[in-house]
């Protein structure tokens, strides 16, 4: 078996959480009271049971927890479409929330919670045969999303130190902001769980507003427009955990193949074919077309320009009607198109998942139903545009001492923010250093040595 844990924080997170765990049932037939409708008991396989544990009821129980400071929005899920299906102990709420204050997430609110929730998620863990790893879903610019996340990836590293712990993170968006500080928080809690964090998968609503609006023809995106596309990215990511394929891609794969450094863990996310119903009609949607698609930054979940970087490494996970000679194919177009430049170290560059199970779509949601779909990780260091974006922000406010004051009165010391920045700025280093192609001394000495060799 390979479990994973959902783990949702804040109000991103949990909002996040209800588009995933609705489109989970979907695709596994189970209803939204827990038990699994007939076509699902055809299919007569486990597949659920990464997600999902069975009840000798009958009732099949998502393995989550949802953590929030506040109770309003879970208490939208205790009262929602799906609130016989999560297990009330594993929606956790406190009594106030973090007011977009890292240190109220982190030190003082958050410290209160989280005993109770380390206790949930140690049930959940000891009902799970194998667990493979945790999925955590959080903003990086509020502050339960932030201050709370932080706190709880420290504890789960010294608790399940071996497990693997992915990150979903709504990462703040150039332009929108929904605080004013958000350039804080989200550098402290990059600061504060880039040691425990394996990978770290970001979305900026930004980017996903111009793809609703672009690709679906939606003038006002809601958070559920949002999420629902956030959720099929996830879905995409997770489906060979819980479906069969030709070619499956295990949770620990990504970390292999897509982590170059441990500090260079943030894959972009490009998801294809992101389309309307009317539209689909009229496109063909092949396999060359969709893999096409994921190199144009208009597909990407983060607003950056991946011709100003390099590929370190793309993971393509197919989904649906794909054969492998089609992927072959693809592939080989996109190594010979010019514009899409990996760096010279890495010399393959792609790994491959296929799945059979095509993409599911919500009812009355945007997206239309298509036969098949690929979700791509690429690890660019295009990515370091968006760092350098919020690093100009944060030396903006900090420059002025603006705001700290809040964070110094719920217990953190002033150093945290240097520290946080200084860590920061080493990780532009290290993308800066990277996207550099390999020394001409070094090449030098590999000539000597094959002269070496044939003297």
């Amino acid at each position: 078996m390979r479990e994973c844990i959902s783990i949702h924080v804040g109000q991103a997170g949990v909002q996040i959480g209800n588009a995933c765990w609705e489109l989970y049932c979907l695709e596994h037939g189970i209803q939204p009271d827990g038990l699994m409708a007939s076509a699902g008991r055809e299919k007569c396989d486990d597949s659920y049971n990464a997600f999902f544990s069975e009840t000798s009821s009958g009732h099949y129980v998502p393995r989550t927890v949802f953590v929030d400071l506040e109770p309003t929005v879970i208490d939208e899920v205790r009262s929602g479409t799906y609130r016989q299906l999560f297990h009330p102990e594993q929606l956790i709420t406190g009594k106030e929330d973090a007011a977009n204050n890292y240190a109220r997430g982190h030190y003082t609110i958050g410290k209160e919670v989280v005993g109770s929730v380390r206790e949930v998620i140690n049930r959940v863990a000891e009902n799970c045969a194998g667990l493979q790893g945790f999925l955590v879903f959080h903003s990086f610019g509020g502050g339960t999303g932030a201050g709370f996340t932080s706190l709880l990836m420290d504890k789960l590293s010294s608790e399940y130190g071996k497990r693997a712990k992915l990150q979903f993170a709504v990462y703040p968006a150039p332009q929108v902001s929904t605080a004013v500080v958000e350039p804080f928080n989200a550098i402290l809690c990059t600061h504060g769980t880039l040691r425990h964090s394996d990978c770290a998968f970001m979305v900026d609503n930004e980017a996903i507003y111009d793809i609703c609006r672009r690709n679906l023809d939606v003038e006002r995106p809601t958070y559920t427009n949002l999420n629902r596309i956030i959720s099929q990215i996830v879905s995409s990511i997770t489906v060979s955990l819980r479906f069969d394929g030709s070619l499956n891609v295990d949770i620990t794969e990504f970390q292999t193949n897509l982590v170059p450094y441990p500090k260079i863990h943030f894959p972009l996310a490009t998801y294809a074919p992101i389309i309307s119903t009317e539209k689909a009609h009229h496109e063909q949607l092949k396999v060359k077309e969709i893999t096409n698609a994921c190199f144009e930054a208009s597909n990407q979940m983060v607003k950056c320009d991946p011709r100003h970087g390099k590929y370190m490494a793309c993971c393509l996970l197919y989904r649906g009607d794909v054969s492998s000679k089609d992927v072959n194919e693809a592939i080989q177009k996109i190594k010979s198109k010019r514009e899409i430049q990996f760096v010279d170290w890495c010399p393959t560059g792609f790994k491959v998942g296929i799945n059979y199970q095509p993409p599911t779509t919500v009812p009355g949601g945007d997206l239309a139903k298509v036969p098949r779909a690929v979700c791509m990780l690429s690890n660019t260091t295009a990515i370091a545009e968006a760092w350098d974006r919020l690093a100009y922000k944060f030396d903006l406010l900090y420059s002025k001492r603006a705001f700290v004051h809040w964070y110094v009165g719920e217990g953190m010391e002033e150093g945290e923010f240097a520290e946080a920045r200084e860590d920061l700025g080493s990780m532009q280093k290290d993308y800066e250093e990277v996207g550099v192609d390999s020394v001409e001394g070094e090449e030098e000495e590999v000539d000597e040595l094959e002269k070496d060799k044939d003297e």
